[in-house]
């Protein structure tokens, strides 16, 4: 599509996994052995998605060892430890954490996400997930995972007390005045005193209101309930989906559900995945696709599959297709969504196993797509004028090389286009994704009422 200056711009995360988003990315022989727990590694994709003026950089986590540790690089850093470090290598770019709302407490959460806010001079964003899954379960003195519906319920109101923190301090609060002796005015510190069905929280935090008022809220659940809880809390969301029609459903169904609470809708950003192969041909492309594929171990794979489908191993087949005794969703108490999407594929493409691992080891669910820059590009401006996303969560198949390419191929046709920012304009990953600093709902919208501490105004006068 030729340059139209006033297309509106759409926005690019840069989804960080050690040697890449394909499983078995990490046996090419250009993959840096110990790339999950390198920070340098970490430091270099940080600039080269800062170099394409990406609006972010996003770390997922779990709190348990995800997959098996045979099959591919499993361990990982703590994310937000990790992009405190990023933060002194960078300078524009966001810095995006997934921390579950299941194994956290608000306090603590807020707390460390406060603190990035103000190391990174106002990048800071939280990818907000509910846990599934036993394991993890297992790790918290919990026999299994709470049901899908009372893990959202706490998740809603875990961001609740955690906006509360990060409003318990005014804006204003600070003064630092030395002749006397006033650092800050106590009546604009106050306790929130949430009292609610999961938490008991005082307050104040211990940390003053971070740069940009609150971290950008992210979330990536796309079940009924995941949905549900975008429209009411998310500014973004990372979602999975295959064709082009499901695009435009999924994107039309949470801006509406947006709308019919009173939001903006233009407030909620949508940022489908997309794992782009790319080449100098299609023809080159196709076979880095297929090399990777070829690398993919059957055996790891076809485990993980039946993991996620929560069926034995054994009820495999790797030369058929899916058994149609297999769980429905609503007999799945984690991951609904991503569990309907790789069923849907593989049944409405009549894939067998062996076919269905090759097309999830690229992307877990994700679109891949295998195809020059030129192509690249057109997929992701054609899924953008056609009201399926607001942008993109890009995820190299293979790192750091697939998100050179990207960078360096695929963003100047985007620029050209007029449909990607040439430099930053904004100091924050909100003005990035041209979202308003919240307001302070507890100074700016409500009377100030007892519960704070120390020397007030008055007094400092």
């Amino acid at each position: 599509m030729p340059r139209t200056p006033d297309r509106k711009q759409l926005h690019l995360n840069a989804f960080l996994m050690s040697t890449g988003h394909h499983e078995a990315s990490w046996r090419l022989p250009e993959s840096p052995a110990g790339a999950n727990s390198d920070i340098e590694h970490y430091k270099n994709l940080a600039r080269i998605a800062e170099r394409g003026r990406l609006d972010s950089l996003f770390l997922a986590d779990s709190p348990v060892l995800m997959g098996d540790p045979g099959r591919r690089p499993a361990a990982k850093l703590e994310p937000t430890v990790l992009l405190t470090a990023l933060a002194g290598a960078t300078r524009h770019i966001g810095l995006i954490a997934t921390a579950s709302t299941s194994y956290n407490e608000p306090y603590n959460l807020a707390r460390r996400f406060a603190s990035l806010d103000h190391v990174s001079g106002g990048r800071a964003g939280w990818n907000i997930v509910t846990t599934a899954g036993a394991d993890a379960a297992r790790n918290f003195g919990l026999d299994d995972t709470p049901l899908h519906r009372d893990r959202y319920r706490r998740a809603g109101e875990f961001v609740e007390v955690s906006t509360k923190l990060w409003d318990s301090w005014a804006d204003d609060a600070v003064i630092a005045d030395k002749d006397r002796g006033v650092h800050a005015l106590a009546e604009r510190v106050r306790q929130i005193g949430h009292r609610g069905e999961f938490f008991r929280v005082d307050g104040p935090l211990n940390v003053q209101r971070p740069p940009q008022g609150y971290p950008l809220l992210v979330q990536a659940g796309s079940s009924e309930d995941g949905k549900d809880f975008a429209a009411r809390y998310a500014e973004a969301v990372f979602t999975a989906q295959q064709t082009l029609e499901e695009g435009t459903a999924f994107y039309k169904d949470v801006k509406e559900r947006a709308r019919a609470i009173g939001r903006d809708p233009d407030g909620i950003k949508i940022l489908p995945g997309i794992v782009p192969v790319i080449g100098e041909t299609e023809a080159e492309a196709l076979a880095l696709d297929a090399e990777l594929e070829n690398l993919i171990v059957p055996e790891y794979a076809k485990r993980q599959l039946a993991k996620r489908l929560k069926i034995a191993p054994e009820d495999l087949d790797l030369d058929a297709e899916l058994p149609e005794d297999i769980p429905t969703e609503d007999e799945i108490e984690g991951a609904k969504s991503r569990y309907t999407l790789i069923v849907e594929l593989a049944r409405r493409e009549k894939l067998t196993v062996r076919q269905l691992i090759g097309r999830l080891g690229g992307g877990r669910g994700h679109r891949t797509f295998a195809g020059t820059a030129e192509q690249v590009a057109d997929t992701i401006d054609h899924w953008y004028d056609s009201g399926a996303a607001d942008g993109f969560n890009i995820m190299p198949a293979v790192l750091p090389s697939g998100l050179e390419v990207f960078v360096d191929r695929v963003v100047p046709i985007l620029q050209e286009r007029g449909l990607f920012r040439t430099e930053y304009t904004a100091s924050t990953l909100r003005g990035h994704y041209g979202l308003p600093r919240p307001a302070n709902r507890l100074f700016d919208e409500v009377d100030l009422g007892a519960g704070h501490f120390g020397i007030g105004l008055a007094e400092a006068r």
